[in-house]
């Protein structure tokens, strides 16, 4: 049995920077919707903070739906 290192180090490390990229970018989904700022004070800036985190939301499940194609194909 022969194990390709350079092809299980080059695996790993695909799947730890685009885990950390869809955690981060779920986080930043979860921050944006958590922010409230009080309408007297700019209720344009919630329209914009809540669409930002719904594009972080989409962008992660069009992540997870790549990777689901990956598997599957």
């Amino acid at each position: 049995m022969n194990i390709d290192w350079a092809a299980l180090a080059s695996v790993f490390g695909v799947s730890l920077v685009v885990t950390v990229a869809l955690v981060g970018l779920f986080t930043l989904g979860i921050t944006g919707l958590a922010k409230q700022v009080p309408t007297a004070q700019g209720g344009g800036s919630n329209a914009l903070v809540r669409t930002g985190a719904y594009a972080c939301f989409g962008l992660c499940a069009a992540a997870v739906a790549y990777g689901i194609y990956l598997i599957v194909a």
